[in-house]
């Protein structure tokens, strides 16, 4: 059984094309802008489903995928319910979907490695590059999401870079010049997308009475996302503002 949060049909934002997204429970980081709060418990509100019924809800959409889309899993983090995801991706194969996994790449066992394996893309959330500041924003360190992209790279397993861009916790110029120095060479990094920090699930926090740390924080200016964007340019060819 696979403890599932919520979906999203039609989804233009997470992977290629039109996507079914599916929000899976559990979460083994804590970032501190997490959107969804309600899927960090590996338990929370969300409902036990089957393989078979997602599949069914993947292939009745699959009209909608045309040539680019498919099914992403998304959370949460997918990667912390990999042993039961890998059955599902198995039959999704099979019914020739494309299969996108959202993942912060934080966990790492022979389930995760099957899983990345069956996927056709993998969105890789790199929170932040420097360590020290990395464990500030999630409460974990960035170590096996470097090692990760690494297997991802050696793997020939095609991957985007997803880099939120937050104003005093992870829009340091030297801490994304550095990124940008580590990957720069990687082959199978197809675009890199910064993602615009964003306050659209405080009020998820004010329902589970829960403390909402960045309040101070405000959103991106057109100027900032520009310099970011720029900066990110000088190492890779394919950059979006997401």
């Amino acid at each position: 059984m696979i403890r599932v949060h919520s979906y999203e049909s039609l989804g233009t934002y997470d992977g290629p094309g039109i996507r079914l997204v599916v929000f899976l429970q559990g979460c083994n980081f804590r970032c501190l802008y997490c959107a969804n709060p309600d899927t960090i418990d590996a338990k929370g509100e969300s409902k036990e489903t089957t393989p078979e019924e997602i599949l069914r809800m993947a292939v009745s959409q699959k009209p909608f995928f045309g040539k680019k889309g498919g099914v992403t899993f998304s959370g949460g983090e997918p990667t912390f319910q990999a042993k039961s995801l890998i059955p599902l991706c198995r039959m999704l194969k099979e019914a020739g979907i494309h299969i996108c996994i959202d993942s912060n790449g934080g966990i790492w066992n022979d389930d995760v490695k099957e899983l990345f394996t069956l996927a056709d893309l993998v969105l890789l959330d790199v929170k932040e590059f420097n360590d020290g500041r990395h464990k500030i924003l999630t409460s974990r360190s960035n170590a096996q999401t470097l090692k990760t992209a690494a297997w991802l790279e050696e793997n020939n397993k095609p991957f985007w870079l997803r880099y939120v861009l937050v104003q005093g916790y992870s829009g340091f110029k030297e801490d994304i010049e550095a990124l940008g120095a580590h990957f720069r060479n990687y082959r199978m990094i197809e675009r890199v997308e910064i993602l615009p920090y964003h306050t659209l699930g405080v009020h998820k926090y004010e329902a589970m009475q829960m403390e909402y740390k960045l309040n101070d924080v405000k959103p991106n200016t057109p100027q900032q996302l520009e310099e970011a964007r720029q900066l990110f340019g000088r190492y890779f060819k394919t950059v979006f503002v997401n």
